[in-house]
This record gives structure tokens, C-alpha cells and sequence, in this order.
């Protein structure tokens, strides 16, 4: 039998996906899962957006251009224009969701085996695309215990050497729902420019700050406008992540020149979600403040149960709609795939993802799980009861 490629066997499983057969048995079981494992959204898309779906006014469904269609990017201009960040139509390029957008990133500034720094805990897939344009994760570590705050410059110093290329952040970050302050931004501007490195920047929850403080963007940093990448997506902000519509943002024409050649490659992002995508940036304003207020809610009633089960403790995250818990268990995969095939209390049981698959230093995040806060409240205060049983009986626990 031929083998399979280094590439295909070195890609890691998603920790979030991964359990997914463990919960289909528990649910043919008759077991109700509380999915905390997955940012899928519960809030209702859009109704524009859900308008424009339906009343398609036309008689053949077409490839779009490359880029994606003037009319949406003209309309995103202004949409990022609200945010402080000016830009051109020509600066943005659509994507088949926001991971498109960072695996085109790679692709068009990364030779095989140039090395992107990336702050661990990170969002997994990051490491997929890596490894499928022939890159190399370096991970500089974040702690729990520290709220995942930046390290200090000297250790990314101790990173850098002739084969790095970039920098990537996730701000603000999956998994751990942390903001990076203005001088955690500024530290990173000053390295790209002292090096003169990309900024791969994943933007995609900006929606979803709890703090006063200014919302900082890549793009807001000055002196380094051509070597920023921003990565964007409409999947969490309008619940939409069916659609795969995303972005692609560089004031780089070499860049965009570059990610355009694999844009047309793959021909043309989705037509019907690009529709939708256009349609939701005319959602009354009221939309994205009852979303928000919704997350500022979860997110209260999560982080509080959380630490008042004996043993948990979770920083309080400042953006997204994820954070990190550390459990008293031997083992977080362990305990997830025990919660879904061996455990249930009063027919429901919880699906988390192990923190573990976050990480790529070994043996880190061992007893650390990501959840989100994606269900209403009701079901989160029910989930939380049913978590804390599962800790109570687990056979692995350690407090």
C-alpha cells in the first residue's frame, strides 16, 4: 500500500473536532452534550443576511473575481473605517473563510522551512497551515498563572534567528480570550521593524472587547504599514461561519500580488456567502450591541461558575468568547473523553477541548481545557453543574 505524505502524517488532528465521535456515541446514547468544545455561535445570523440568501435575483450562480466583488470591499472599507483602520479596496482580498486568508499568508511570504513566531496557547490550525506551506511554528510560551500575557522581548530575542520570518498573533486571542495592551502591540511593532519580519495579525473577534481600553489593530501600528498581514472573518461577528467568508488585508502589493496568484488558482471565493457577507454590513447597529451585550452576560456567568468549583481557576478573558480553565485532573484529554463516553449526570454531560492541542511544547496545557461561551445562559449554568459533577466523580483527580 503507498504511504501517505510527511506533510499528511505530521498534520495535527484538531482538538476541537477530534472528540466529535466520542459525543455522537454519547448522544445516540440518549446523553444531552453542553458543547463548550467549538466557537459555533447559537445567535441568530443576521436577517439581512438571511433576506439576501433567499431573494437572489438570479438565473445562474456564477464564478466571482478573484479578489472578491468590488461592492463588498468598497462597503468594507467602511466598515474598517469605523474601526481607525483606512484602507483601499485594493488593500482587501476575500477569502474562503479566515482560514484561507492566513493559509494564503503563509503561502505567498514563507519559503519551506522559514520560522513564524507565535505565542502559545495558539488557535491550532495555525500549525496546519504551517506545516501544509512547509513552515515552522517557533512557540513562545504564555502562562496561565501570568493571564497569558506577552512575554518580555528578550524572550522572542531568544527566538529570532536567520530563519525568521514573521510574527502571529491572535489578538483578540483563541484560546485564551486575552487583549494585548498598547505596549504589548508596541513590542511587537518594535521587533517587526527592528527585523523587519511580517505581522501576521488574526483580528476576527474585534468585536468582542470587555474593556475600556482602545482597541489596538496591527493596522493601527505605524511604521511597519508593509509588513502587516491582517486576517479577518464574518463567521464569528454575524454568526456565519457556514458561509467561509473571510479577508485578506495588506497595504503590501507585493504581498497582495503574490496571494492573488493563489487566488485565482482556487478561482473564486463563495458567491452566495459573499451575498450574504455584503448584506449583514447593513444590519441595523442594534444587531452587534444586543450580540455584545449577550457575550458580556456568558461571559460573567461562565468565569464566575467556573472559579467557585473547588479546584478550577480561570483568568478573566478580556475579548473573543473562549478562555482557559485549569481543572484538578491527571489528564484534560483524559477527563474530556471520559466526560463523553463514561460519564453523565442527570442525562447531560459537557464536551470541552483540551488545552493540549493549543500548545505545541510538550506535556503543556496537561491539565488546562478551552471553553466557550456560545451557549445561553441557561444551558452555560447548567453546563457548569454538570462539570462540576463530572470533576467530583472523575477517577484522575488531582485536588
Amino acid at each position: 500500500m503507498p504511504q501517505i505524505s510527511v506533510r499528511g502524517q505530521e498534520m495535527p488532528e484538531s482538538p476541537i473536532r477530534k472528540l466529535a465521535p466520542l459525543a455522537d456515541d454519547a448522544k445516540k446514547r440518549g446523553v444531552h452534550v453542553y458543547h463548550l468544545n467549538i466557537g459555533q455561535p447559537d445567535l441568530p445570523t443576521p436577517k439581512s443576511a438571511i433576506d439576501a440568501i433567499k431573494n437572489i435575483g438570479r438565473s445562474i450562480l456564477e464564478y466571482s473575481p478573484s479578489q472578491g466583488y468590488l461592492s463588498y470591499r468598497k462597503k468594507l472599507v467602511k466598515y474598517y473605517a469605523s474601526y481607525n483602520i483606512n484602507l483601499e479596496p485594493e488593500d482587501i482580498i476575500i477569502t474562503s473563510g479566515g482560514s484561507e486568508a492566513v493559509l494564503f499568508s503563509f503561502l505567498a511570504c514563507l519559503n519551506p522551512g522559514d520560522e513564524i513566531i507565535v505565542p502559545e496557547p495558539a488557535y491550532a490550525n495555525y500549525m496546519a497551515f504551517a506545516i501544509s506551506a512547509g513552515a515552522k511554528i517557533r512557540t513562545i510560551s504564555t502562562t496561565i498563572e501570568e493571564g497569558f500575557s506577552l512575554p518580555k522581548v528578550e524572550k522572542f530575542e531568544e527566538l529570532i534567528n536567520e530563519r525568521t520570518r514573521a510574527i502571529l498573533i491572535c489578538n483578540p486571542n483563541n484560546p485564551t480570550g486575552y487583549l494585548y495592551t498598547r505596549r504589548e502591540m508596541n513590542q511587537i511593532r518594535d521587533l517587526v521593524k527592528k527585523y523587519d519580519l511580517y505581522l501576521f495579525s488574526d483580528e476576527v473577534y474585534r468585536e468582542f472587547i470587555y474593556t475600556g481600553s482602545p482597541y489596538i489593530s496591527a493596522c493601527h501600528l505605524e511604521g511597519i504599514e508593509n509588513n502587516v498581514v491582517l486576517i479577518d472573518s464574518v463567521s464569528k461577528r454575524y454568526s456565519e461561519c457556514g458561509i467561509r467568508i473571510g479577508a485578506l488585508i495588506t497595504k503590501n502589493p507585493e504581498v497582495r500580488k503574490a496571494v492573488m496568484k493563489f487566488c485565482q488558482a482556487r478561482l473564486s471565493p463563495p458567491l452566495i456567502g459573499q451575498i450574504a457577507a455584503e448584506a449583514s454590513l447593513d444590519e441595523p447597529e442594534e444587531y452587534s450591541r444586543e450580540v455584545y451585550d449577550e457575550y458580556v452576560e456568558r461571559r460573567k456567568c461562565l468565569i464566575d461558575g467556573l472559579n467557585r468549583i473547588p479546584g478550577v481557576y480561570s483568568p478573566i478573558p478580556m475579548g473573543a468568547f473562549y478562555t482557559v480553565a485549569k481543572l484538578p485532573v491527571d489528564d484534560a484529554d483524559k477527563f474530556c473523553a471520559w466526560c463523553l463516553s463514561e460519564f453523565q449526570w442527570e442525562g447531560a454531560t459537557v464536551m470541552m477541548a483540551p488545552a493540549s492541542g493549543f500548545y505545541t511544547t510538550h506535556g503543556a496545557g496537561r491539565n488546562q481545557v478551552r471553553l466557550a461561551y456560545v451557549l445561553k445562559k441557561e444551558d452555560l449554568a447548567r453546563a457548569l453543574v454538570v462539570l462540576a459533577k463530572a470533576l467530583e466523580a472523575y477517577p484522575g483527580r488531582t485536588e
